[in-house]
């Protein structure tokens, strides 16, 4: 009975998206034809994202999506400030969400903190394996003698995920703040699990600045930001900038009301605005030119930001031994719970707390970004975790359903992810060839016949169990998509 609902339920999705045929894709869809990206799941995007800001997921978005370097969605939604409290009290004037608002990255700023850590490991000035007391003197207490500089950019320290007391309670200027922090006690041994941490990376911060002899600020922007030319991009930006900044929580418990172009985090704002953990302040567009550096190896438009050995670095997933829990230094890797369809081994990714998101896929050279202000006015709503998924699975389908050929690639993933085995990936794999040889000739009769076929092995392969539900799903949705481009 479940999988006749669920088959009715597809047939009627397959038969609404067929006979919804855009009055006019060939513009949109043209300027994705260079980067073989399919139009129509681009499109129906907006939807989802327009349903979960009537949702009250979040007041508003961006989302950002581009392929080989190349923009093929940029995108905003809703308000980027609406409330005065957190009783949703409508703003007389609400500021609608533009393409280029600024958003505080929250735990996104992570990813800038390593990427300085790892250009310092450039110049040669530690090991990964080198004990942080060795840079830190101050970093002290039981077993933190072993923790190393990998392990805190890998979240396997063994620190608890924040510190014990929040910084804004603690008395004192920011260096009294840190010092707090570095005398943190240990949770566990290090290494003995994968626990994500604040901690971690407010001491890495500390690291940065013992190193360059420079604020965090001052460093990021020197050796990152500015070279790449990434103006939107910073910590504590001008109150100049106001007007282009989201809006996140009401927090009437640090005086600050709104709190509206300042930090949202706590522990950040009572560092003076710049933190290991969090702190940055960036745009769709320059978040992408930071991700597209990572896709080029370390290198963008000239500018070399790190070493291809460091890049690899950062890459490659050094928690084998926490398994679901790769992690490179700094960036996620294979986090399907919002990189869905996306999600391979190499796929890099973050999420910050104010609703922020990125992900990129060096297999599809595709950056995926997705920016709300999800805590305005209050961080008690809902989660963003569906949408961030939704996007992420938006931009896969426009991906696999370009082509039967790019179908074939979907299959070899799902076939690697163990969530089809071998002798059905072989079917449907010799289904698609077929469909993919009408599609070279331009056989719009053939290949509307056999992508029929193709369906119909599909439901047969569910009704066998050959793979759960979501996977026919994934299977069916894709293969709409490809029909409609041929009706």
């Amino acid at each position: 009975m479940r999988k006749q609902q669920a088959l009715s339920m597809l047939v009627l999705f397959m038969l609404c998206l067929t006979l919804f045929v855009p009055v006019a894709p060939v513009k949109a869809e043209a300027a994705s034809n260079a980067v073989q990206m399919l139009q129509q799941p681009l499109d129906d995007l907006d939807g989802e994202v327009e349903q979960a800001i009537a949702d009250k997921v979040m007041p508003g978005a961006v989302v950002y999506i581009a392929k080989q370097g190349e923009v093929v969605k940029h995108d905003a939604y809703g308000y980027a400030a609406r409330y005065t409290d957190d009783q949703f009290t409508e703003m007389e004037d609400p500021v609608a969400m533009q393409e280029d608002t600024i958003f505080d990255m929250a735990s996104i700023s992570k990813l800038f903190t390593a990427t300085a850590v790892m250009q310092l490991w450039d110049e040669g000035l530690f090991e990964l394996e080198d004990p942080v007391q060795q840079y830190i003197p101050e970093f002290t207490g039981e077993g933190k003698e072993e923790v190393t500089i990998r392990q805190l950019l890998t979240h396997t320290s063994g620190f608890a995920p924040s510190p014990s007391e929040r910084l804004d309670k603690v008395e004192g200027d920011r260096a009294d703040r840190l010092d707090y922090v570095l005398r943190e006690p240990l949770q566990q041994a290090p290494g003995a699990d994968y626990v994500y941490s604040d901690v971690n990376y407010l001491t890495l911060g500390v690291l940065i600045e013992r190193l360059s002899g420079e604020r965090q600020d001052v460093f990021v922007e020197r050796k990152i930001t500015g070279p790449l030319q990434m103006q939107d991009t910073m910590y504590n930006p001008p109150e100049s900038l106001k007007s282009r900044i989201a809006a996140t929580e009401y927090q009437p418990w640090t005086n600050r009301g709104v709190v509206w172009g300042s930090v949202h985090d706590e522990n950040a704002w009572s560092l003076d605005g710049v933190a290991g953990q969090a702190g940055i302040f960036s745009s769709a567009a320059d978040l992408a030119v930071f991700a597209q550096m990572m896709l080029e190896q370390g290198t963008y438009a000239g500018e070399e930001i790190l070493s291809e050995e460091a890049v690899e670095l950062m890459k490659t997933n050094w928690n084998e031994a926490y398994p679901g829990q790769d992690q490179g230094l700094g960036w996620e890797l294979n986090q399907s719970w919002y990189m869905d369809d996306l999600a391979e081994h190499n796929t890099l990714g973050h999420t910050g707390y104010t609703g922020t998101s990125i992900v990129v896929s060096p297999n599809h050279e595709t950056v995926t970004i997705l920016l709300t202000n999800r805590v305005h006015p209050t961080r008690e709503t809902f989660s963003t975790n569906g949408i961030r998924k939704k996007v992420s699975q938006k931009t896969a389908d426009a991906i696999y359903a370009w082509s039967a050929e790019s179908m074939q690639d979907m299959v070899e993933r799902l076939l690697t992810r163990e969530e089809i085995d071998a002798n059905s990936a072989r079917s449907l794999g010799l289904h698609l060839t077929v469909i993919s040889h009408y599609e070279q000739q331009g056989n719009q009769e053939k290949v509307l016949k056999h992508l029929a076929g193709f369906q119909q092995l599909v439901d047969y392969l569910y009704e066998e169990d050959a793979f759960n539900d979501a996977t026919y799903e994934d299977l069916v949705r894709t293969a709409t998509y490809l029909n409609m481009k041929w009706q």
